[in-house]
Parts: C-alpha cells; structure tokens; sequence
C-alpha cells in the first residue's frame, strides 16, 4: 500500500467506517510507515479535540445590542433591496431574451410559441399572486417585531 492510498483509509478507520480488510492493509502499512503512523496519530488526537467544541450562540443581549445599531439596520435591508432588485433586473432581462429567442425562432410552429408564452404567463401571474398575497398578510401580521 503507498501513503496516498493509506490517508483516506485512516479517516475511515477513525470515523469507524472501514472494511476489515482494508484495516489489516492499513495495519500493515502503518507497522512499516512512520510518517503514516505519526500522522494517524495527530488526525486521532485532532479528533479527540474536535469532539468536544461545540457551537456556542451569542446571548439575546449581543444581537440586540447589534440590531439596535441604525447603520447595522441600514446595511443588511440596503443589501437585501440591492439584492433582490439586480435579481430581478437580471431575471427579467434574461426572460425578455428567452422570449424574444423563441419567438424569432423560425423552426417553430405558431401553436407551440402560443402555449410555450401562455405557460409562461401562467407562472409569472402566479408568482406575482403569491408574492402580493405574502406582502398581504406580513404588512398585517400582529407579531411582526416592528422596531
């Protein structure tokens, strides 16, 4: 066994997941490798290290002391309407060019560039629905935290 294959061999045997025969070539390959088993070694005790980190939330008092900030406010809504205006711009651009593609597109027939814009109507009247119908009923929620 070459080093190369050795690496992944030895995640899989400290995750538990390998084959009993890949372990006794591993074993092998360690009994005559030091680098292998040296760096075996330093995954087991980085491993060991890992285990015990674990995510920690930041207190409700930080992340109202964050949002109470104006320029904090002002920057995440300014980049979400950035955001959602360019997508929009670029998606609409990119239909306008779909559309107009399809038809100019001579090979064709009539009746399927009728149904082909007719679904595609379809959606977009659909999308600007539920769209509307989410602004609806957020613009009225009574639990909306309003600042």
């Amino acid at each position: 066994m070459k080093c190369e294959e050795a690496e992944p061999l030895m995640m899989a045997l400290l995750d538990g997941e390998i084959e009993e025969a890949q372990r006794r070539l591993l074993e092998r390959h360690l009994q005559s490798c030091y680098a292998c088993a040296k760096e075996l070694e330093e995954f087991r005790q980085l491993k060991e290290l890992t285990e015990g980190v674990t995510l920690m939330e930041p207190e409700a008092r930080l992340w109202q002391e964050y949002w109470s900030r104006v320029y904090n406010r002002i920057e995440r809504a300014l980049g979400a309407v950035l955001l959602a205006v360019s997508a929009s711009a670029l998606l609409i651009f990119a239909g306008f060019k779909a559309v107009e593609g399809l038809i100019k597109d001579p090979s064709l027939a009539l009746s399927l560039k009728v149904a082909i814009l007719a679904a595609i109507a379809g959606f977009v009247l659909l999308l600007v629905s539920v769209v509307r119908e989410r602004w609806y009923f957020w613009r009225r929620d009574r639990y909306r935290f309003v600042r």
